[in-house]
């Protein structure tokens, strides 16, 4: 048995081969319900090794304490099966990164993919974790490593592409990247992730305008409910509305789409927070939607599984005044020993982050200026993407402004008008920066 990519498949049968390739498109498009379909594939053929290998890294990759868990259960029963190298290999890859090892564990998968090169679960899961622990570089060169031994005709390889154009975005190349980009959504309409890599271009070019186009001519294509990275594409549009100075619009987008369902997911309350945080640095009442958003991380900032994840939970905890559990955030990351990865990033980025908003929601402006300004400088450490680490950059710049730190404020608000002069948020800091400057 061979999967669609022609990958041998021992344990597997015909008719859970054709599930896992089920699963597999779903993972590689965020649509449906892939862990139901791999579950039938094992239930069919229970010594199907790369099944578990496929639901252990939707698990693992999801940044959540109870799938963490779940995955590393998966992990242990497929260690007590017959392996094949490929398999031996994936398995090796997920005990590290269920250790916390991010950035190990998707090396060893860049080793992997040399050796397997059309192992398109390796390659997703791998570009997730170059994504998590925002490496740059590995999320422009994992793809272009092994795009030459692929065809067009394979299936998935417009997927690659997608991948690939979200690389040259966090990497700069903007050009190359919304080239790439559109390639991938015209030769797979559904795939949102290539969507969302054109979305960031428009967004670090300042083009919201473009961004709103291209938002709701797509619209269909990625705003299903069977999608799993809608919430992120709304969040994507909301963005937009803020840059133009329309904050009505991107509230109403947070009661809607983004907010209205009560997602528990991380990645989607990670954008809720974003968001509403984004929403009270521009002076909007946002009134009770803390609490909700609140309640809701309560389940998952447990202080030890990912920090980026907490470190949004304590924007909603601020802005529900439950300092208790930023507290308790903030002893986790003291804490943290040198275990693992995660502990690092726990101790020297999420630290300095969470008590720098602590300060500025305190109205400590000066500390809050202090520790964001070193803080902001995470590209290569952990966390997400240039688009969602701007709040950082955002509000020290707001911390500036409003603590009449006028020289900072000034070269502050230059250096995000240089990326974005035609900004409304930009220009108004401008604005507030001189006339403190002024006075």
């Amino acid at each position: 048995m061979f999967d669609a990519q022609g990958n041998a498949l021992p344990g597997a049968t015909a008719e859970s081969v054709a599930l896992f390739d089920q699963a597999v498109a779903a993972f590689n498009l965020y649509r449906g319900d892939p862990v139901a379909l791999v579950d039938q594939a094992i239930e069919t053929a229970p010594d199907f090794a790369m099944a578990y290998v496929l639901k252990a890294y939707l698990y693992g990759t999801a940044t959540e304490p109870d799938a963490t868990a779940e995955a590393a259960t998966i992990v242990e029963h497929l260690k007590s099966m017959r392996l094949s190298e490929r398999e031996a290999s994936h398995a090796a890859a997920l005990d590290l990164l269920l250790r916390g090892e991010w950035t190990a564990a998707a090396v060893a998968l860049d080793r992997h993919n040399a050796d397997y090169p059309h192992d398109l679960v390796a390659l997703q899961a791998g570009h997730l974790m170059d994504f998590f622990r925002a490496s740059a570089r590995d999320l422009r060169d994992r793809i272009p490593r092994v795009l030459a031994r692929w065809s067009d005709d394979l299936p998935g390889y417009s997927i690659l592409l997608g991948m690939y154009a979200f690389g040259l975005e966090e990497t700069g190349n903007y050009g190359r990247a919304e080239e790439v980009g559109r390639r991938a959504v015209e030769a797979q309409p559904l795939d949102c992730w290539a969507h969302h890599a054109v979305a960031h271009v428009m967004e670090m070019q300042g083009r919201a305008e473009d961004g709103i186009g291209w938002m709701l001519a797509r619209e269909p294509y990625w705003s299903g409910d069977d999608n799993f990275f809608q919430v992120h594409n709304w969040w994507h549009r909301a963005l937009c509305h803020l840059e133009l100075g329309q904050t009505p619009e991107a509230l109403a987008l947070y009661d809607g789409p983004i907010r209205q369902d009560r997602s528990a997911v991380s990645i989607d309350m990670v954008d809720a927070s974003a968001l509403l945080w984004r929403l009270h640095l521009i002076g909007c009442d946002v009134g009770d939607r803390w609490t909700e958003l609140a309640q809701a991380w309560d389940a998952h900032a447990d202080g030890r599984s990912y920090p980026f994840n907490d470190w949004h939970a304590v924007m909603a905890y601020l802005g529900a005044g439950r300092f208790d559990q930023v507290d308790r955030i903030v002893a986790a990351c003291n804490l943290a020993d040198e275990s693992a990865e995660t502990d690092t990033w726990r101790r020297d980025t999420a630290r300095p982050l969470v008590e720098g908003f602590a300060a500025f929601w305190r109205g400590d402006y000066a500390t809050a200026a202090d520790l964001l300004f070193g803080a902001r400088f995470i590209a290569n450490s952990f966390g997400g993407s240039h688009a969602q680490r701007d709040v950082i950059d955002w509000t020290l710049a707001e911390a500036a402004v409003r603590g009449k730190l006028t020289g900072l404020a000034e070269a502050l608000v230059d250096e995000r008008l240089a990326l974005r002069p035609h900004s409304a948020v930009n220009r108004s800091l401008l604005r507030r920066a001189r006339a403190t400057t002024a006075d």
